[in-house]
Parts: structure tokens; C-alpha cells; sequence
């Protein structure tokens, strides 16, 4: 019997073609991913430090602004990374 995983993986593969990539390509996309994993590291560190801060003072209202923003800059740099990645497959 199957498992369900290679049930799953053999629809998967009649649904569409597999994506074949190139070292180039991979290489492409390791390098968006590292470049987009710092940006985010430094954006969540500058906003976390900020984010102390505000508590240590307990300004709650600007706290919960900072964290709302940390949320949402590493929510869009993720979907760039993502856009990028996309890009770079779809040059086929």
C-alpha cells in the first residue's frame, strides 16, 4: 500500500509539470533568500529594540504601533522575497 504522502506527490505530478532548475538558478534563489533573511533580521532587530524600549518606559500606546509595524515590514519584505523568487523561476 501507499502512503498517503506518495499519493499526494503522484497528484501533484498529474496536476502539473514538474519545475526543473538550473545550479544557476538555485543559486539565484539562495542568494534572494540570504539577502532577504538579513533585511528582515535587521528590520526585527532595529524594531524589537525599539519595542524594549517603549516598555521599559511604558509607553504602551507607541508599543503596540511598533509592534503591529514590525509585523507588517517583515510580512511585506517576505512577500518581495517571495515576488523575487517567483521572477527568477518563471525565466525559464
Amino acid at each position: 500500500m501507499k502512503s498517503a504522502y506518495e499519493l499526494a506527490m503522484e497528484r501533484l505530478a498529474e496536476s502539473g509539470p514538474e519545475v526543473k532548475l538550473t545550479d544557476e538558478q538555485r543559486a539565484e534563489l539562495a542568494a534572494v533568500d540570504d539577502k532577504f533573511k538579513a533585511k528582515i533580521a535587521e528590520r526585527e532587530l532595529f524594531l524589537t529594540d525599539l519595542i524594549a524600549k517603549a516598555a521599559a518606559s511604558g509607553n504602551y500606546a507607541e508599543l503596540q504601533e511598533l509592534e503591529t509595524q514590525k509585523t507588517r515590514e517583515i510580512g511585506s519584505l517576505k512577500e518581495q522575497c517571495e515576488a523575487e523568487k517567483e521572477k527568477l523561476r518563471s525565466q525559464q
